[in-house]
């Protein structure tokens, strides 16, 4: 599986897979997992999706840490790749975490579709 690379690439092909609707499901299953009260809803345009997620994110970072790292083991992003990334400007930090997020999240969705 080739993982795409930017945002509008994995939202097409979760589009063209027909898994858009899967991904929302397996964020909210993983966001309930990790006690943080967000539901996003299934019909969420990917433009909001990316802006409401990287919200949730920043304020996680600056705010509630300890919950921000729970629900980075509980989607299981590699923590090789979090800390490759440059922590200096935390609003670029928190929007290529969570384009990590949806990244680990498409993989489980794809798999569990074509296996």
């Amino acid at each position: 599986m080739q993982l795409p690379t930017t945002f509008e690439k994995l939202i097409e092909e979760a589009n063209q897979s027909d898994l858009y609707n899967k991904l929302i499901l397996q964020l909210n299953k993983d966001f309930l997992l990790a006690n943080i009260d967000l539901d996003f809803h299934e019909e969420i345009l990917p433009s909001s999706l990316k802006l409401l997620l990287h919200e949730i994110v920043y304020k996680l970072i600056q705010e509630k840490f300890t919950e921000y790292l729970n629900l980075l083991y509980i989607i299981d992003v590699p923590e090789k790749q979090v800390k490759a990334l440059n922590g200096d400007d935390l609003l670029k930090l928190s929007e290529d975490v969570s384009f990590l997020i949806l990244k680990r999240e498409w993989q489980k969705v794809w798999f569990r579709n074509n296996y």
